[in-house]
């Protein structure tokens, strides 16, 4: 199961979040099959996305986009992001 990790800095998470909600079907057709956002407890501003895909080629070209550039610099995000593509290598029950 392919993941796409994320890490960024926004400038305003409540600006940003409806900016990240507005740029889902581009995400769902580009291969994504939902995920999770969180923030730091001790920063809003300091974001985690972790989103399930179709395939890692799919997520690498996604994350490559100019499309996500752009929406990157319309919502906020501050710097580069920090992004790993992952396989599930276990899912401990406890």
């Amino acid at each position: 199961m392919p993941y796409l990790f994320v890490h960024h800095k926004v400038e305003d998470f409540a600006k940003w979040k409806p900016a990240f909600d507005e740029h889902a079907a581009l995400r769902q057709s580009g291969g994504s099959k939902g995920g999770f956002v969180f923030q730091n407890a001790d920063d809003p501003n300091d974001v985690i996305i972790l989103m399930e895909w179709d395939s890692v080629e799919s997520a690498r070209r996604f994350s490559q986009s100019d499309d996500l550039r752009q929406a990157m610099e319309h919502a906020g995000v501050s710097g580069p992001p920090y992004i790993r593509f992952l396989e599930l290598a276990d899912r401990p029950s406890v």
